[in-house]
């Protein structure tokens, strides 16, 4: 067992060691002391370099700021493994390295997809598919962007709704851009009765949306005919808009329709509806089944008339009111 006397030398031959150590290593830990306080000041300069020039590529201040910190935290991080390599503590920063690397790994497992967000934010940035303000349809909502963020994009709808998108459901989907739109359609479709002239009722649909206010008038107002209906010949009606936003879309639309109407009723063109008599086997219950008789006399037709006239009543004009389902 050693003596008190042979641990005490033991004890001062190791402080002696770490002094002389100590004094050896005095200039280094000078000169790692000097690169990290340059490199405290340097990564000021670092940080706000990078955010002039994300400024010109972005308007996102949170980009910004965050990828001027990560530069400062970078120069700060290097200049830390640089002061410890000139302390000779090449295992210390092996190890650091290594550790970085792995709680990296492990980090980017467990938040895959708020990394994925945070990526999408930062193309989104640089892309710049619209901004604060703008009204946009994506990833199926609708609404006026509020908030731009690093991880999620911030909607309100046009019902005052609250909606939060991820932003890598934003890069993904397909963007609608109103608000960048110089102009915006408006279109609809309207039904006319077979007796009335095509090129008659065009040319009344034409005469009353001319004078729309809203409507762009360097482009004409457009008519089609698209479809032999089962009650209507159906036609498309489209006009231009100067101003895209939504308020004025809606006000448009329905001018639109109110002036189409006024004309028709001036004009006595009429806008059929199906007509549908029911028959709900009025035998089966102590009843009687609808005759033709009875649908004669539904629609005003004497009995000596045919079915064709039975059929003109019946379909010319505004229709009768149903028939009851049974009689007796």
């Amino acid at each position: 067992m050693p003596s008190l006397s042979d641990l005490q030398d033991k004890l001062l031959v190791k402080l002696r060691g770490w002094l002389e150590t100590a004094v050896t290593m005095l200039p280094n830990a000078v000169l790692a002391l000097v690169v990290v306080v340059v490199a405290g000041f340097l990564s000021r300069y670092v940080h706000k370099a990078v955010q002039r020039v994300m400024h010109r590529v972005t308007h996102n201040e949170q980009i910004s700021d965050l990828l001027g910190t990560t530069a400062r935290v970078a120069v700060m991080g290097l200049a830390v493994f640089f002061a410890l390599g000139l302390l000779e503590l090449d295992r210390t920063v092996t190890s650091l390295l290594a550790g970085v690397g792995v709680v990296g790994l492990a980090l980017g497992f467990a938040f895959q997809d708020i990394a994925a967000n945070f990526m999408a934010g930062f193309m989104m940035a640089a892309r710049r598919p619209f901004a604060v303000g703008d009204l946009v349809k994506v990833a199926g909502e609708f609404g006026k962007v509020e908030r731009v963020a690093l991880r999620a994009t911030e909607l309100q709808t046009n019902d005052g709704l609250w909606v939060l998108i991820p932003n890598k459901d934003v890069f993904q989907a397909p963007i609608i851009n109103y608000t960048r739109t110089k102009s915006r359609r408006v279109e609809f479709d309207v039904g006319v009765a077979y007796h009335h002239d095509m090129t008659t009722v065009r040319s009344v649909v034409v005469e009353a949306l001319e004078g729309l206010v809203l409507r762009d008038h360097e482009r004409d107002v457009e008519v089609f005919y698209i479809e032999f209906g089962d009650s209507s010949i159906v036609f498309k009606v489209r006009i231009w808009l100067v101003e895209p936003d939504q308020f004025n879309y809606h006000v448009a639309r329905s001018e639109a329709m109110i002036s189409i109407k006024k004309a028709f009723d001036r004009e006595g063109i009429s806008i059929p509806f199906p007509i549908r008599t029911l028959d709900f086997g009025a035998a089966t219950v102590g009843g009687e089944t609808l005759t033709p008789s009875m649908l004669r006399a539904v629609a005003g037709v004497d009995d000596d008339d045919d079915d064709a006239g039975l059929t003109e009543a019946t379909s010319a004009g505004s229709p009768p009111s149903p028939p009851p389902a049974s009689a007796g």
